[in-house]
């Protein structure tokens, strides 16, 4: 079995500090809040740290010059890390598969799902694979 080391790891510096932010969300505000309100605290939080971020980023989903659908982004993060968030006590298969969809979509090599749980805050790193 690979052991993956902490070198081995896409921009593990940053992907601290986000998840950091939202540890200070939750730790502050606990659970119970919707999505939306732990999306403007977390755009605080990563103001407060000097992170370079958008939020509700728009792409489109087009074929052959069509658009087919459009999808927001949570955040992204110094143009390197998508980071969706929810308010859950768990991951859920469709948040994975959402957040695999917005590398597949961005062209971003990192996502990070972030849960505001009851408990406190889950993450999950996912990457995308190349051929």
């Amino acid at each position: 079995m690979n052991e993956v080391k902490r070198n081995d790891l896409l921009y593990p510096e940053l992907s601290f500090q986000i998840v950091g932010c939202a540890f200070e969300v939750h730790n502050k505000m606990g659970f119970g809040f919707k999505e939306a309100i732990y999306q403007k605290a977390l755009s605080l939080a990563f103001k407060e740290k000097g992170l370079s971020y958008k939020e509700q980023v728009l792409f489109e989903i087009k074929f052959k010059e069509h658009v087919l659908g459009k999808r927001f982004f949570d955040f992204i993060v110094d143009d390197k890390i998508v980071v969706e968030i929810k308010r859950d006590d768990k991951f859920s298969k469709a948040n994975i598969d959402q957040t695999i969809e917005y590398l597949r979509i961005s062209g971003l090599k990192l996502a990070l799902l972030i849960n505001f749980g009851r408990e406190g805050v889950l993450s999950k790193r996912l990457i995308k694979l190349t051929k």
